[in-house]
């Protein structure tokens, strides 16, 4: 349908009526113009009878007064009021009746001027009779001009009402009512409902107006989809923040609530597995030249992975290794605060359990300070007073018996000052660096410097495996059987070899290619063994003593790693 528009159908409306009602205006004007002279003609047709009757009186008296009473009859008679009487408008009848008047008075004029009163008296009731049908005639004239008028506006004025019910008709039709519509969608688009209906007209403003809506609600909808999305998207983003930051709190907890060991390791590495569903997580503690400590979950690691992506574990100047991710879409920013709260974690662990080896080491030389103090001293005091009872004792006093005391007093003196001399060793052994590693390789360093032997260290146990208490022992214990191999074995070589036996258990040997175990069992009861033996139950573990197929012996421990001392 072609669009007209509304303001052009409105003028016209106006126009027809204001064009209907000037016409009607203008009819009625002219229509009142053009009766202004009725009365005058009615009056002046009806003085003509009065005045005929008077001339009667002058018909035969032959006087000036007929003669002027004939001037005034005439005046009146050829009067603008009569005349009009001829003009286009006026009908046919009443010209012809005001004709017949004027030919009937030419008569009844002559009559008078003849002075014949018989023949005007008689012609008199037929002329007063002409002069009252152009009065009818007149008055018939006027009514009609006046009934044309009242017809005019009758009909002018029901057309006015006809055209102004289908103005307000047509005004409800295709104005008020989609403007309604427009105003009933406005208040829907405010209640925030943008699903609106609107109306379609053939008008060009209603048009725009409903095209300009309906675009504004299209764009009100979009604009609100969009912010809803986005208000949805950002709920979304701060809820899996929060769940985020509440997994990344509940695993800080468990890394600082207790020993940071591989259990807790896998236990976090669990959590984080069930946040991020179908996603491969391996944790690889990795240290200098140690074997990695590699942690998975319980869901396990592909065997032919592919795009995994590392996150290191960097805090500070620490490189600690790295944790390994396989996923579709990995979520960086978690896993990258995740490696470096795995990386603070073992730092601060570290540090702590430095923290009480060197306590531990103080505390030892503490204990070493005050035994060389007081039992080194009396020790050496018991000695010399030995070698002196032994050189003051005269001839008569001396027998195989009372040399044979001397001699057993003196070696037991010597022994108990060798036993203190290798518990003051024992206790004065420090470990400054965490690493078990760089403390063995310390001590042996210290060894080969006081013996010709050569001594090797294969140490291959991931950095988080032991605890600071672990360390002090296996060091220990280390030191112990390196110095029985150095002082009893004979041997040439020395092997350490720290490693992992299986998943619950760590093996330490101590190898050389000296005598064999038969000459160390008949050592058996030296103070050595027996602490290795009671450092091993302190470690909830076991040392054995072995010989090896090429000659030499083998001290083996074997513990748990990772256990409370007992």
């Amino acid at each position: 349908m072609k669009n007209g528009s509304l303001t052009s159908t409105i003028l016209g409306l106006m126009l027809t009526l204001i064009l209907l009602s000037s016409g009607l205006a203008t009819f009625a004007i002219i229509n009142l113009s053009y009766s202004l002279g009725d009365a005058r003609a009615i009056n002046a047709s009806g003085s003509l009878r009065m005045q005929s009757y008077r001339l009667m009186f002058y018909a035969n008296s032959g006087s000036d007064e007929a003669e002027q009473k004939i001037e005034e009859f005439e005046k009146t008679l050829y009067s603008e009021a009569l005349k009009r009487s001829t003009v286009w408008y006026s009908p046919n009848a009443l010209a012809e009746q005001y004709q017949l008047v004027i030919d009937k008075w030419q008569l009844m004029k002559s009559y008078i001027q003849d002075e014949n009163s018989r023949l005007y008296a008689a012609s008199l009731k037929d002329f007063v009779d002409t002069i009252d049908l152009l009065v009818l005639e007149t008055e018939q004239h006027a009514a009609f001009k006046l009934k044309m008028l009242a017809a005019s506006q009758i009909f002018g004025l029901g057309l006015m009402l006809f055209i102004a019910f289908l103005a307000v008709r047509f005004t409800k039709n295709k104005v008020v009512k989609p403007l309604k519509q427009m105003m009933d969608s406005a208040n829907t688009i405010s209640k925030g409902n943008f699903d609106i209906q609107m109306p379609r007209t053939e008008y060009v403003e209603l048009t725009s107006l409903s095209h300009a809506l309906e675009s504004t609600a299209k764009e009100l909808s979009a604009l609100y989809c969009d912010l809803e999305s986005q208000v949805e998207d950002k709920t979304l983003a701060l809820t899996r923040a929060n769940n985020e930051l509440t997994l990344l709190y509940d695993n800080l907890v468990i890394l600082h609530s207790g020993i940071l060991d591989i259990k807790t390791l896998k236990k976090v590495l669990n959590q984080l597995s069930k946040h991020e569903p179908n996603t491969f997580l391996r944790l690889v503690i990795a240290q200098d030249k140690e074997d990695k400590q590699v942690i998975e979950t319980d869901i396990g690691w592909p065997h032919t992975p592919s795009n995994q992506i590392q996150y290191p574990l960097i805090f500070e100047d620490y490189k600690l290794g790295y944790l390994e991710v396989i996923s579709e879409a990995p979520n960086h920013p978690l896993f990258g605060n995740f490696a470096i709260m795995i990386a603070r974690s073992i730092v601060i662990f570290n540090a702590g359990e430095q923290k009480q080896q060197l306590a531990l080491m103080e505390e030892r030389g503490v204990i070493a300070r005050e035994l060389h103090d007081s039992l080194g001293q009396i020790l050496s005091f018991l000695k010399i007073q030995v070698n002196l009872l032994s050189k003051g004792l005269d001839s008569a006093c001396r027998s195989p018996r009372v040399e044979g005391q001397i001699a057993e007093i003196n070696e037991g003196v010597n022994t108990a000052y060798v036993q203190l001399r290798e518990l003051l060793s024992t206790f004065r052994l420090t470990m400054s660096d965490p690493n078990l590693s760089h403390a063995l390789e310390v001590m042996l360093e210290q060894l080969r410097s006081q013996s010709k032997l050569s001594i090797s260290l294969d140490y291959t146990l991931p950095l988080q495996l032991l605890g600071a208490h672990q360390h002090i022992h296996v060091l220990q214990l280390t030191r112990e059987a390196t110095l029985n191999a150095i002082k009893h074995s004979q041997a040439k070589h020395i092997k350490i070899v720290c490693f992992k036996s299986s998943e619950s258990d760590v093996t330490i040997s101590i190898s050389d290619d000296g005598v064999g175990i038969e000459k160390l069992k008949e050592r058996d009861q030296h103070f050595g063994i027996g602490i290795m033996h009671e450092r091993a139950s302190r470690l909830s573990g076991i040392v054995e003593f072995g010989s090896n197929d090429e000659g030499g012996t083998t001290v083996t421990l074997t513990f748990p790693p990772q256990q409370k001392p007992a």
